[in-house]
């Protein structure tokens, strides 16, 4: 008896095909990044899709050209030290603001979800002149600070998923003696794995990509990457080497992309979990 062999024909073929031309459009520009990479500095401007030859030692002029590996490490370390602080403040907040009753609570939470709406670079001058007064500049201070006040959207996805815990859960932990303190650490903070994953890759590829603050408030020896590759692949003439600038922007991509692979589950499952839908 002869077998018969059944294909899976996509059940909406417009939608599939509509996704896949914007698939194809998204990594255009990355495609094109990474052969701009592999090009000579001579025909880095040519009109043609394939360089003619690929250079692969581009790639080692990217990490000896600069120091690569001291801007990789001091990005490293803001963005860390950034996102524990922000991921913990924040708990902390959203906690209070689920949880806790007080007088004003709500107007409160208004104010703090208006601070979204308001753009860094509009704030960034007085920040500057506030921490310069304080002699804060150069250091890692602002970040620091800036970790123990939390952010505003992480505020609201941890509201958004404590409101949602039953009140019994409370009752029982309150019964068997635990206060305030104890019953988020024990209770809340292990229940919210996704979403604290959430909030760390969000604060981490904040300060991972910012260039404008780090560009104001540190010198070059403790600057970021993305400082370091915007302005450093330049020749003494004063022109900038394409090629050169398109493999350290390729490689400043690595770790955010690592890294959201790393928690791609639980980013997505947290953003679920607080009611985003």
């Amino acid at each position: 008896m002869a077998s018969i062999r059944l294909t899976r024909r996509p059940r909406h073929p417009v939608v599939f095909g509509v996704l896949l031309v914007i698939s194809v459009l998204m990594v255009l520009p990355f495609a094109e990044l990474i052969l701009s990479s592999l090009r000579s500095a001579n025909t880095v401007h040519e009109d043609t899709w394939l360089p003619s030859v690929f250079e692969w030692s581009n790639y080692k002029q990217v990490v000896t050209l600069i120091p690569f590996g001291r801007y990789a490490r001091n990005s490293a370390v803001l963005a860390t030290l950034f996102s524990i602080l922000t991921t913990l403040s924040s708990a902390v907040v959203g906690y209070g603001f689920a949880r806790l009753r007080g007088p004003g609570k709500n107007i409160l939470f208004g104010l703090l979800i208006s601070t979204m709406m308001v753009p860094q670079i509009v704030t960034l001058i007085p920040t500057y002149l506030l921490f310069a007064q304080f002699g804060l500049v150069g250091t890692y201070w602002p970040w620091v600070l800036w970790g123990i006040a939390g952010a505003p959207y992480a505020i609201f996805l941890y509201r958004q998923f404590f409101s949602s815990f039953p009140k019994e859960l409370e009752e029982a932990a309150v019964i068997d003696g635990a206060g305030r303190i104890r019953i988020f650490v024990t209770i809340f903070l292990p229940l919210s794995r996704p979403l604290l994953v959430t909030a760390f890759v969000l604060a981490f590829n904040t300060v991972w990509g910012d260039f404008i603050a780090p560009n104001l408030l540190l010198d070059e020896s403790n600057t970021t990457l993305a400082v370091g590759v915007s302005q450093g692949y330049v020749i003494q003439q004063g022109f900038q080497l394409s090629n050169l600038l398109a493999g350290g922007a390729m490689l400043y991509l690595v770790p955010v992309v690592v890294l959201f692979l790393a928690a791609q589950r639980s980013y997505v499952r947290g953003f679920v979990n607080s009611g985003l839908k």
